[in-house]
């Protein structure tokens, strides 16, 4: 089993996929930010699949890394998603190194997420309906908090 980068998809329909409206021209597009719910904030490299928000610093050099931070994955896990890991009959053996991500952008993450959290326990106190739309936003935001807790306990170990 290996990953094969050949096998990423394409920049541009990857991040569209993912719901992001790319604008501008040149190889740099502008879109909103999924780390933080910012408009306008992160730079797209068409070509590489680099990303960067210029307001919460997320940032990465390929479409994996976007896809592990979006979705609170790991390397081989994200590498599956996309179908660049490659089954090749051989077991992998070597140990995968997490990819860093600042102190600073994961307590962000986690203030933004507890944010939504408190958003929908306030309108099912006040028994307000919940969209589908909010519960999966939630659901979501649940995953990253639990994403930065692991490598919170993991740094602890």
């Amino acid at each position: 089993m290996s990953f094969n980068r050949d096998h990423l998809p394409d920049p541009v329909s990857y991040f569209e996929s993912e719901g992001l409206v790319l604008k501008g021209k040149g190889k740099w597009r502008t879109t909103s930010c999924a780390f933080h719910g910012g408009s306008d904030s992160m730079r797209v490299h068409l070509e590489r699949g680099a990303f960067m928000c210029m307001a919460c610093a997320a940032k990465g050099g390929d479409v994996l890394a976007y896809h592990q931070a979006a979705h609170g994955l790991g390397f081989i896990d994200a590498a599956k998603a996309l179908g660049a890991w490659v089954e090749d009959g051989t077991p992998h053996t070597g140990s995968t190194r997490p990819t860093p991500i600042p102190a600073r952008l994961l307590l962000e993450s986690v203030a933004q997420e507890l944010t939504v959290a408190a958003l929908v326990a306030s309108d099912m106190v006040r028994q307000a309906s919940i969209s589908e739309t909010d519960k999966e936003r939630l659901i979501k935001a649940a995953g990253r908090i639990r994403y930065v807790a692991d490598i919170a306990n993991a740094h602890r170990a």
